[in-house]
């Protein structure tokens, strides 16, 4: 099966890269730090379970997973700001990752680029509704919850891990975290595991993967390191 585009921009979003790393050898994938689901999106038809710690991440996909096509498209294309709409919290959310490419929280109003019109089609509007609207189906059997990454249920599969970065992670709303904890949870995961990171980061051992262009709407590109353990 062909991949899944975005349903929502997301900072540090994994979608571009996933080509990069190594396919998963199970018919389960796991994301203990899904975002916006990067690498399950490529491989929609596994079996995959999304985890997050921010409950606007969580909720929004608990949305996504269970909305109808119809109520997708019935959402108001022209915000000048989301509380002027009577829509459900996770709609609200949905549609302010789109008002600000590539941003950790949700807009309530359209950014500057946004408003300057430059890429309609990749912000909010008809189009991404109608994307959005057609690509449900494929993902009415996954499974998302929100809770700590440690708490999940270790099982045989493709762990794709994507942490907040050691040195670049302060963006995100839950970026505390314990790096030696995080590497020897990560050790006992039964299956393969695929670690994210960024040059310079230290608490495993990484190799380089290459460059790969930011999510945001600068064209900047990070240099990605990889850890793989099967």
């Amino acid at each position: 099966m062909e991949a899944l585009r975005q349903f929502f921009p997301y900072y540090g979003s994994k979608w571009r890269a996933a080509k990069l790393y190594e396919q998963p050898r199970f018919g389960c994938v796991l994301e203990p730090f899904a975002g916006a689901a990067g690498y399950s999106l490529h491989f929609p038809d596994r079996k995959i379970i999304l985890n997050d710690l921010d409950p606007v991440i969580a909720n929004l996909w608990r949305y996504l997973v269970a909305v109808s096509e119809s109520e997708i498209l019935a959402l108001p294309t022209k915000i000048n700001h989301v509380d002027e709409h009577i829509l459900p919290q996770e709609a609200k959310h949905l549609i302010g990752f789109w008002l600000n490419k590539g941003a950790a929280t949700p807009n309530k109003s359209p950014s500057a680029w946004v408003r300057s019109g430059i890429r309609p089609n990749s912000s909010w509007g008809e189009a991404v509704k109608n994307r959005i609207a057609s690509q449900l189906e494929y993902i009415r059997h996954w499974r998302v919850f929100n809770e700590s990454y440690e708490k999940m249920l270790d099982q045989n599969g493709t762990w794709f891990i994507d942490p907040p970065y050691q040195n670049w992670g302060k963006r995100y709303r839950f970026k505390n975290l314990d790096f030696k904890k995080l590497s020897d949870w990560i050790m006992t995961r039964k299956g393969q595991v695929i670690v994210c990171e960024q040059e310079g980061a230290e608490w495993l051992p990484f190799m380089k993967l290459g460059k790969v262009k930011s999510s945001g709407i600068r064209d900047t590109h990070s240099s990605e390191m990889v850890f793989y353990d099967f």
